[in-house]
This record gives structure tokens, sequence and C-alpha cells, in this order.
């Protein structure tokens, strides 16, 4: 019966890759840009708990990412506060670099008068450019954007993303 040959190392390389945050994750707040979140993340669940709007949730790996599906974020900090570990950096100058994205499919490019990403948006960062004979289209003032995610729940057709700027 003949033996498997035995290795004399590992491929860090290949074993990290099972490790790595998944890129479109969407992590909380504050979260550090310079860390890798999936090494420094206990799973201890506290920032879930605290989460006063309930957008938080263990996603892969029991990792927390943000799931704007079931509300927005109002960068309340108590993620930040309950967290032990050195994963958020509140002395950033934006919580996050996220942006609202409006996909193909929303219901004013097939000729459906809708807005309510607009009503729920407090900085006022989706416009709809209005046009003779059409219905108004919306823009995101990425700018103003605060990437909170309030237009995303409102939305009938599950046209808005939230997504990491290019």
């Amino acid at each position: 019966m003949s033996q498997s040959p035995k290795r004399d190392s590992i491929n860090h390389a290949r074993r990290n890759l099972f490790r790595r945050n998944k890129t479109n994750a969407l992590r909380p707040p504050w979260t550090k840009t310079d860390i890798e979140f999936t090494d420094v993340c206990t799973r201890c669940d506290k920032c879930i708990k605290a989460c006063e709007t309930g957008i938080l949730f263990r996603g892969d790996g029991g990792f927390v990412e943000v799931d704007f599906k079931k509300d927005e974020c109002t960068f309340c900090e108590k993620c930040v506060d309950v967290c032990e570990e050195p994963i958020f950096d509140k002395t950033a100058e934006q919580p996050w670099s996220y942006l609202a994205k409006v996909q193909d499919h929303c219901l004013t490019f097939s000729g459906v008068w809708c807005q309510s990403c607009k009503d729920a948006c407090e900085p006022r960062a989706i416009r709809f450019q209005l046009a003779v004979g059409a219905v108004p289209k919306p823009e995101i003032d990425l700018e103003a954007c605060t990437g909170c995610g309030a237009c995303v729940a409102p939305c009938p057709n599950n046209s808005i993303q939230v997504v990491t700027p290019n």
C-alpha cells in the first residue's frame, strides 16, 4: 500500500483565499479600512444586538454585515460603542464610503411614476429630473449621499443598491 507524499509546507496564499472578506459584504459604519475585518472580528454579536434599526446580521462565516432591505443606518454609533475589538475608527471623517446606486430595473425606466426613494432620503440626495412627456428619472447627488440605505427598503422594485464606489 502506498502512502501519499508528505507536504512540507502550506500554501498560505491559497489558505487565505477562504478567510478574506467577500468584496460585496457591507460592514458596519466606522469599520477601519486598513484591517482585514475577518481577522479581527470575534463574531460575538454585540454589535448586532446593539443596532437600533436591526440592519446588522450574521453573514458569511458568521461575520457581521449590513442589510439595508430591513431599514437604514442612523449612524447612532451603538455598534461601535459595544465592540471590544480594534475594528472601528470613530475619528474617521465619514462613517463609510458606501453610496446608493439606482439599478436599470427601476420602475421609472419602464415609464412608471415612482419616487419612494426620494421621499425616504433625508439628506435629499435623490432628485428626479423632470422631462416633458416622460416620467421623471432618479439622479443621485453623490456629494450629498451618506450611504445610509434609507432609500433601499421603500423601493417597491428592489432597484436601489448601496455599494462601495469604484
